[in-house]
This record gives structure tokens, sequence and C-alpha cells, in this order.
């Protein structure tokens, strides 16, 4: 359930755009930012406030990889696996990643601290291979560099 909170801020979205569908993205953002996630049911609930069905929430939801429909872990890294970033060696990052973490993409570890997924493009494609760590790049990384910035998030 989404907080009164978080119901005042969307209608506050809303209300400053000319069509109430418009601010249906920022509105995700915020109840991903509060929940950490978009369940099924909080898509109904979305639904419901812009007057459309759960089906086209679950469109955007589904189309953006930066909505996350599962609850996530506390460090979300996303491996870019285009053209640009597999001729870059991203192959390398994704299997060092999955050894270090003791998970295979779209999983989350045990203890909830990361969850590995695998994008088609961060739009990085000059400073590839590329990992997202929650909103920050990391480019042309080696699996040492991936090292170093792990153990910094620890």
């Amino acid at each position: 359930m989404l907080s009164d909170s978080a119901c005042k801020q969307i209608e506050d979205l809303i209300s400053k755009y000319p069509q109430k569908r418009s601010a249906l993205i920022p509105s995700l953002h915020l109840v991903q930012k509060e929940l950490g996630y978009i369940s099924q049911d909080t898509m109904r609930e979305v639904a419901e406030i812009f007057e459309i069905s759960p089906n086209e929430v679950h469109e955007v939801t589904s189309f953006y990889t930066m909505f996350h429909r599962n609850p996530v872990g506390k460090y979300v890294l996303q491996v870019c696996t285009n053209i640009s970033c597999q001729l870059c060696n991203a192959e390398d990052i994704m299997a060092h990643l999955t050894k270090k973490l003791g998970i295979k993409p779209g999983e989350t570890s045990a203890d909830g601290k990361y969850t590995l997924l695998e994008v088609e493009c961060l739009g990085s494609c000059g400073t590839s291979p590329v990992v997202q760590i929650n909103d920050d790049y990391h480019e042309e990384l080696t699996p040492e560099k991936l090292d170093k910035i792990l153990d910094s998030l620890e």
C-alpha cells in the first residue's frame, strides 16, 4: 500500500501535467523510491489513481529496466551486454560478478545486498564495458576495478 504522503505527491505530480497519464512515469519512480519495487498490488493501486488498467501500468514497468517488479538488493548491478560492451569483454565482467556474488543474472544474493541484472544498453558505448550500480555508472571496467568498487560498497 502506498502511504498517504506518496498518494499526495502523485496527485501533486498529476496537477503539473496537461494530461493525467503524463505523470505516470515520475509517479512510478516515486512509488519505487518509497517501496523499493513495484508489486502487482501497487500497479493496481497506481492504475486506480490514473484511471487506467493495471495492464497499462504493467506495460510501462516491464518496458523500462529502471523499474523493478520484484524486491531487489541494496545494490542493483546492471551489466550492459550490448555489442560495444560485448566487444570489450562484458562477458568477463558478468562471469566475474556471477562467481564473486554467487548469483546469476536476475537473482538477488541471500543476504539481500546485491541484485545482478543483464541489461541491453546503458548508452555508454565509448567507455565500455559499463556497469550501473544503483544510480552510478562505472566505466572501462576490469574485474580488478570492479572488485575495488564492490569493496567500497561494504
